[in-house]
């Protein structure tokens, strides 16, 4: 009997010790591209940081929706069933769906727009609830691309402008844009479209319209989904594109201006360590990233004919060739 006690202790052990592993779910509304690997890369590596390895120290289940809105309830039940403890969600639609489909468990933002004006959290400083993450709450953004564009492109007069309208923080950042655009004598013009059966119809409406610059708002469907597709219509018809993701631009297009994703990722991750050692996301205030990256691409820039003043060249962080 002593010596099935003094075997049956190191399993009881064992077994509680295996119990007190985290779970972490991670909604990504995209796909398994490049880009993504990218900032799932820096999102390990904050856990790391925070002393927790991946398959060690915590199980991480990964979820993709494939630029599916619609499958993201679904994902998100799936991760919710596996009573993980905390839900990191990528972009404000993921979000939003987050918070609706559970008031207890942590959520942690890796991207939002504007997670005050969505209704997720309460303020920056005090999300209060169960979120809280990363922000990308800068109204002037969409005013210093549009800088950008009429500096790259001075004889510019109108600029398309590609978006989701079923994505909730697209609608603010219109908004935005038609605020700035008339300081700089720009006109605007939108796209929309929801689905990828409606790129073409979407490209056929920018075409009409004759912009002289194509601004692209980020979206799993746009980006890293179909940025070819769009990288291809804008060298058709010499379009200068600007973005805020710099995958877009490695693609082909010609400039992004916005913060490192990746790091926003690694970012998330600290707030999931903190969570994972007792933190409550009602406590842990809304962080924004504090630098920006401009990238050219002067191999798109001399195919579409156009040259980049040398003024822009000094203030760009990288340059692609």
């Amino acid at each position: 009997m002593v010596a099935g006690g003094l075997l049956a202790t190191p399993l009881g052990v064992q077994a509680q010790q295996a119990a007190k592993v985290p779970r972490v779910g991670v909604l990504l509304p995209g796909s398994r591209e490049p880009e993504y690997e990218r900032r799932l890369d820096l999102f390990r590596q904050g856990l790391r940081d925070g002393g927790y390895v991946e398959g060690q120290d915590v199980i991480v289940d990964y979820r993709w929706a494939e630029a599916k809105l619609d499958r993201i309830p679904d994902l998100l039940a799936e991760l919710i069933a596996l009573k993980v403890d905390a839900l990191v969600v990528d972009g404000t639609p993921a979000a939003v769906a987050a918070k609706k489909a559970t008031q207890t468990i942590p959520i942690v933002l890796a991207i939002v727009s504007d997670p005050v004006a969505s209704g997720l959290v309460r303020t920056l400083a005090r999300p209060g609830g169960n979120i809280t993450g990363m922000s990308l709450m800068t109204p002037e953004l969409e005013a210093k691309r549009l800088e950008l564009i009429k500096e790259a492109v001075p004889k510019a007069r109108r600029t398309a402008v590609l978006l989701n309208p079923d994505n909730p923080s697209h609608a603010l950042r219109a908004r935005e844009v038609q605020v700035a655009a008339p300081r700089l004598h720009l006109e605007v013009q939108t796209a929309e479209l929801r689905r990828a059966t409606d790129f073409e119809r979407a490209f056929r409406t920018i075409a009409a319209g004759r912009p002289d610059a194509l601004l692209v708002f980020e979206d799993p469907l746009f980006i890293p989904a179909h940025q070819t597709e769009i990288v291809e219509f804008a060298a058709r018809h010499r379009l200068p594109t600007m973005t805020g993701l710099k995958s877009l631009v490695e693609a082909g297009g010609l400039m992004s201006f916005g913060a490192s994703f990746a790091e926003m990722f690694r970012d998330a991750a600290a707030f999931v360590v903190k969570i994972l050692k007792g933190a409550k996301p009602a406590d842990l205030p809304v962080e924004q990233p504090n630098k920006f990256e401009l990238v050219i691409n002067l191999k798109t820039a001399k195919a579409i004919g156009l040259t980049i003043p040398p003024s822009l060249l000094l203030r760009t962080d990288e340059v692609i060739q």
